[in-house]
């Protein structure tokens, strides 16, 4: 393999254009004993329950994080609407099966009783991770243990220009979205200063493997960003697998020798976790795991500022040189004025494009009461958990 060749595989790969279409929705949750969720629940446990409960009415399939979250990924939704239609099924049906073993999930985005603590212990894959992780600092284990999110999956786009529209459109929104839908200020009982302490850990993380690609052309920015970024792990036929060979995947090519494989390649991919993340349509990451039933109003506005040709061009504009604030709008939220001016001028395109996109008229409700409840008054979920004053006053930044 060549640099060459991995442009290649990136263009054909990562960006498939065609009519935009589908929308799909992954929600983590972090799951949690009512009587108690300072206690883990086993993961043994949480998945025989929910092969018991049978198979997601929604069509969607559950996986699980390295700590025990659980994983619901929507089948591809034919439009907005069928998404939110399937999603809620399955949300319907698993809430339902961890009630009658008297679980709960957690309305945070990072867990605010208990310290990560990595269940998935027989994974290569993840025990890789965590060495890796663990040569940079705690961020690691709390990323894979202890956050979850709701991540949006759109279509690419029609064609190149359409590609690189949408790519510029939903990394400039990023930090907006972040302040905009921040729900995670406490972990393990502490109150860590940030709104979204989940993006803070992503932000510290590696950015290697987790800022934003740069430059205007997603197939360019996107391969050579992951040219650049470190290599995580090499495997091996039996595990333990080789972990921080100390070279990028570039030097690896270009070491002459023992060159990757373009399967070496796609493995590289799935460990690089940019905001938005190229896999042959666009996963959005950078929006935390919402409380109870709020779930569905990122996947509605992103959707909707994709899709709308008018809503695009409004937003674009409403977060024009807002797009590299990654790090104020994880510490404080929507209280930075011109983070909230951009999230009300966003809510609003969203709003107005919903209809035009042939939005269910409860779905546009949702999003219009979030926008009251929140947006319009500056907060964000976090604030509400702050509010409730529940945990120790006592700050301990997270860093």
């Amino acid at each position: 393999m060549t640099t060459d060749d991995a442009h290649r595989y990136v263009g054909r790969s990562c960006f498939r254009t065609g009519p935009p279409r589908y929308v799909g929705a992954e929600l983590e949750w972090l799951v949690a004993p009512v009587s108690d969720p300072h206690e883990r629940v086993p993961l043994d446990q949480l998945r025989e329950l929910v092969e018991v409960a049978g198979p997601l009415p929604g069509g969607g399939r559950v996986t699980y994080e390295p700590g025990g979250q659980l994983e619901l990924s929507s089948a591809p939704g034919d439009g907005l609407n069928d998404c939110w239609r399937r999603v809620e099924l399955d949300t319907q049906h698993l809430r339902a099966a961890l009630a009658r073993a008297d679980l709960t999930v957690l309305p945070s985005a990072i867990d605010p009783y208990r310290e990560p603590h990595r269940q998935l212990v027989d994974d290569p894959r993840y025990a890789a991770m965590e060495a890796y992780f663990d040569l940079r600092g705690i961020n690691g284990r709390l990323m894979m243990c202890s956050t979850t999110a709701v991540q949006v999956n759109l279509d690419a786009g029609a064609d190149s220009t359409d590609v690189a529209r949408r790519w510029k459109l939903l990394n400039r929104l990023g930090p907006t979205m972040v302040a905009a839908f921040a729900n995670s200020p406490i972990q393990a009982g502490r109150v860590t200063g940030w709104k979204s302490s989940r993006q803070l850990v992503w932000q510290l993380l590696d950015p290697s493997r987790t800022s934003v690609p740069l430059g205007d052309d997603p197939v360019t920015s996107f391969a050579d960003y992951a040219l650049d970024a470190a290599v995580m792990l090499r495997r091996t036929a039996t595990p333990p697998w080789t972990v921080n060979p100390g070279l990028s995947f570039r030097e690896w090519i270009e070491r002459g020798d023992d060159r990757p494989t373009e399967d070496d390649l796609e493995y590289h991919l799935s460990t690089l976790f940019p905001p938005v993340r190229a896999r042959g349509w666009l996963e959005v990451r950078y929006v935390d795991a919402q409380p109870d039933g709020l779930w569905p109003v990122p996947v509605a506005v992103l959707t909707a500022l994709v899709e709308d040709a008018q809503a695009s061009a409004a937003a674009l504009e409403a977060v024009e040189g807002l797009g590299g604030r990654w790090i104020q709008a994880a510490r404080h939220g929507l209280a930075i004025p011109e983070l909230a001016a951009a999230a009300s001028a966003c809510f609003g395109a969203a709003l107005a494009a919903l209809p035009r996109i042939g939005a269910d008229p409860a779905l546009i409700d949702l999003v219009g009461d979030y926008a009251e409840r929140y947006v319009d008054r500056a907060r964000c979920p976090a604030d509400d958990a702050l509010d409730e004053g529940s945990f120790s006053p006592t700050t301990e930044e997270l860093v």
